[in-house]
């Protein structure tokens, strides 16, 4: 083992399963907060791709200052239409010149974000439903130095902090695969369900609540009575889908804003809100797991759109999170996990300022039975740092 300085200690209070109230959120594909996230995460993978291919290697870009302005929509039974166009902002740096060589940055920025849109959202017209725009200032190659030597471990470029935990309770779960599910198989069948679905999972003692806001597409609306019943579909199929994940009581509750004296409806032209007044920004949603739990240590970094060289907040974020369910399913004996790495600027990213890793172990097992298997296991996910920034360049982790 390495000296790293990773520490293991009891977490000081009860297990998240164990305490009387838990809270798990998840925006959806289609929230706007959401949209910004994967259209920045779409054009940063196309950057680096594009410098790997041209230049051999990562260069220096963020793009994680993308924002949306809502539009305006008139949705109606069989379909309506958008009156004023969502409005996305690329924002960020990037190099586009080295060695000489000019590198198309904006070009590149514009054809990963109109194709993601167009593969994430089969309702929207990239053309005429939402205007993408983009305004990448002028990144430096002589910042390559602060990514390391070719083969050498980079330097962190601040100095903050990731957090990640395992394994996931399971109203994180139910929360979690409700809009996966929805917004992916349920929806391939069923396309009166919008990309934009938001799930609010709630456990007091061994009752959990789940309630889902989902954008329905008035396309495939007839009247009112389809769309009642859509919202019961969903109710059922979410209510069917939780008992995979919980032997306890789940009530499932669909679009309860929804007034049907007045007609005031969740119905939507392009399957999501950000055609009618709900702006979004990176970072404002999901953390780097997926979800939202106010139960747990969170980041408030955003990890969408960041470079995957030595931007600790996103690699960090990434790699707590990987670790943490890494190291439960190594070492027996864990209940739950979390994990916190902080790093100092300046430092390799393989050397954390700390690794603090918070364990509540299973009956009849003590931390020093333990200990050093953790120490271990954490020790040699963080020699392999550098894994996450193949799997991020590849598209093989999510960020949101």
């Amino acid at each position: 083992m390495t000296d790293r300085n990773i520490h293991v200690q009891p977490e000081h209070g009860l297990a998240v399963e164990d305490q009387d109230v838990e809270i798990v959120e998840r925006k959806g594909i289609g929230h706007p907060d959401s949209i910004c996230d994967g259209v920045a995460e779409t054009v940063a993978r196309a950057l680096a791709q594009g410098y790997i291919e041209r230049f051999g290697k990562v260069l220096h870009f963020n793009t994680d200052e993308t924002q949306l302005v809502a539009g305006t929509a008139a949705p109606a039974y069989g379909g309506g239409e958008v009156l004023e166009p969502i409005y996305l902002l690329i924002v960020g740096r990037a190099t586009k010149a080295y060695e000489g060589q000019r590198f198309p940055a904006e070009r590149i920025a514009l054809e990963a974000a109109r194709g993601y849109l167009d593969e994430t959202f089969p309702h929207l017209d990239s053309g005429s439903d939402i205007i993408v725009d983009v305004q990448l200032g002028e990144g430096s190659g002589d910042l390559q130095t602060v990514f390391g030597e070719a083969g050498a471990v980079p330097m962190a470029n601040d100095t903050s902090y990731g957090v990640g935990h395992a394994p996931l309770s399971e109203t994180e779960q139910i929360v979690y695969n409700t809009e996966r599910k929805l917004t992916g198989e349920y929806a391939a069948d069923n396309p009166v369900v919008g990309q934009d679905v938001k799930v609010m999972g709630k456990r007091e003692g061994d009752h959990i609540d789940v309630t889902v806001a989902v954008a329905m597409v008035d396309e495939h609306v007839a009247d009112i009575h389809a769309y009642k019943q859509a919202v019961e579909d969903v109710r059922e199929y979410v209510g069917t889908l939780a008992t995979e994940y919980t032997d306890r009581e789940v009530t499932v509750h669909v679009n309860t804003a929804d007034d049907y004296d007045e007609q005031s409806i969740y119905l939507t032209v392009t399957g999501t809100s950000a055609e009618q007044g709900d702006d979004g920004s990176v970072g404002r949603g999901n953390r780097a797991n997926g979800l939202i739990t106010p139960n747990r240590p969170m980041s408030m970094e955003a990890t969408s759109g960041k470079n995957p060289i030595n931007h600790i907040g996103k690699i960090y974020n990434l790699l707590s999170t990987e670790i943490a369910h890494s190291v439960v399913d190594e070492v027996d004996g864990i209940r739950q996990l979390q994990l916190r790495l902080l790093s100092q600027i300046g430092s390799p990213i393989d050397q954390p300022h700390v690794a603090d890793a918070m364990l509540v172990t299973e009956d009849g097992v003590e931390l020093g039975d333990i200990e050093t298997e953790v120490r271990a296991a954490v020790d040699e996910e963080l020699a392999a740092v550098t894994d996450v920034t193949e799997q991020v360049i590849e598209g093989d982790v999510s960020t949101f």
